[in-house]
């Protein structure tokens, strides 16, 4: 090997970071080397990197294993203690070329996260391909009883609304069909800026500069913090996608409660409402963890049915996973077969939701974004295999299901 190989876990944001923690080891020269960017939500998340860290080892054995994300900048000695591990870098040094220029075997650079301008976080081109993650906002000041990544991320903070269209402008010019916004607490965007955008006024503001940018798609919002402006945006602009992937992590107003997150179970369901009044063919995707502390039958129950009654096709099932330094872990916890079985149920839910949202699309027509030789993603995100093999946007008809994804047919 040669060019450093990126391994990486978690969420959207990581998975953008990964790009530019790519460009930035290119740039100072490193080769032969693992780099692992690890996620903290849960402990299983941990375990599945401590193992690609010791797989790394063995099929790399005279690489250099770099470990990076979440989970490094939370325990940082724990990472640096494997003796398979070469460097840890925190989540602010992962994104700098200065940070693997200086790299020797077990010199931890690691520390608390801080405050940052935005530079040099912001955009990552990394691969050329048709689908593009931009990060727009960075950290979180809510503190959910159940979640470390705030510790992990730092505070809120944003990318200013000129920086976001400049780096927009530069990846549509790189043949870029489709960019997502994403952030940590996306829907927070602005609240840091001195104009204080909203992440509607700054979407508005993107597409209006930007307008050979043919879709724009929104990662995770909280429904609680959905503004007035990005309402007015989905109902105004189709170059905004109907899909809408929202973190709502229970339905049950107790369990809410006690996650201290800011929205009600009605809150989810009127939020859906008011997205699929506005864009009847809108997708919903969602955030669920099964077994928070406490939750009995009838609370997982409001949980279950939360999926059918809001249609969720797209749903992100995480079973509870206790993080130390988390309020949740004081609480009584549910027996981790249960945490599973109620996963499995919320899965088994979330697929049949799936099978039926994909089977009423048969025989419709849409814009299909081919990301690589037969495979895309229609407008409200569903899977789509296709006979073609050049990225672009393409009019289909949609023959049938196969294998969870929608079959498409170029009219």
């Amino acid at each position: 090997m040669t060019a450093p190989e990126i391994v990486t876990f978690g969420c959207r944001l990581n998975a953008f970071e990964s790009d530019m923690i790519r460009r930035a080891a290119c740039e100072a020269g490193l080769e032969d080397a693992v780099v692992i960017n690890t996620c903290a939500v849960t402990g299983e998340a941990e375990r599945q990197a401590r193992q690609a860290i010791r797989r790394a080892r063995r099929e790399h054995p005279g690489a250099r294993i770099v470990v990076t994300g979440c989970a490094a900048t939370l325990s940082p000695a724990r990472y640096a203690a494997l003796p398979e591990v070469d460097l840890v870098l925190d989540n602010r040094a992962k994104l700098k070329a200065e940070s693997y220029t200086a790299l020797t075997p077990v010199r931890p650079l690691y520390g608390q996260p801080s405050p940052q301008t935005g530079e040099g976080w912001g955009g990552g081109l990394g691969s050329i391909r048709a689908r593009q993650y931009l990060q727009v906002q960075q950290g979180c000041d809510h503190r959910c009883t159940f979640c470390i990544i705030p510790y992990a991320r730092g505070p809120s903070r944003s990318v200013p609304v000129e920086s976001v269209v400049a780096q927009a402008r530069g990846m549509v010019e790189t043949g870029i069909h489709e960019i997502v916004l994403t952030g940590v607490d996306l829907t927070a965007y602005g609240v840091d800026l001195p104009e204080r955008p909203s992440l509607g006024a700054m979407a508005r503001r993107l597409l209006a500069v930007v307008p050979e940018l043919k879709r724009l798609r929104l990662s995770s919002l909280d429904p609680s913090e959905i503004d007035a402006e990005l309402w007015a945006l989905l109902a105004e602009e189709p170059r905004l996608m109907p899909h809408l992937h929202l973190s709502l992590q229970a339905g049950d107003d107790v369990v809410l409660k006690r996650m201290k997150r800011r929205h009600s179970r009605a809150q989810s369901v009127e939020t859906v409402c008011r997205a699929r009044a506005l864009r009847p063919h809108m997708m919903i995707g969602a955030d669920l963890i099964a077994g928070f502390p406490t939750e009995d039958e009838s609370m997982f129950r409001n949980s279950l049915d939360l999926v059918g009654e809001c249609g969720i096709a797209f749903l992100h099932v995480f079973p509870y996973s206790p993080r130390p330094g988390t309020p949740a872990t004081r609480m009584p916890a549910v027996a981790p077969g249960i945490v599973r079985e109620r996963a499995g149920r919320l899965r088994e839910a979330g697929a049949a939701t799936l099978a039926a949202a994909l089977q009423s699309r048969v025989g419709a027509t849409g814009d299909v974004l081919v990301e690589k030789p037969g495979s895309g993603r229609a407008e409200f995100y569903a899977a789509v295999e296709c006979p073609l093999d050049v990225a672009g946007i393409q009019r289909m008809r949609f023959s049938g299901v196969a294998g969870g994804k929608l079959v498409g047919v170029p009219e």
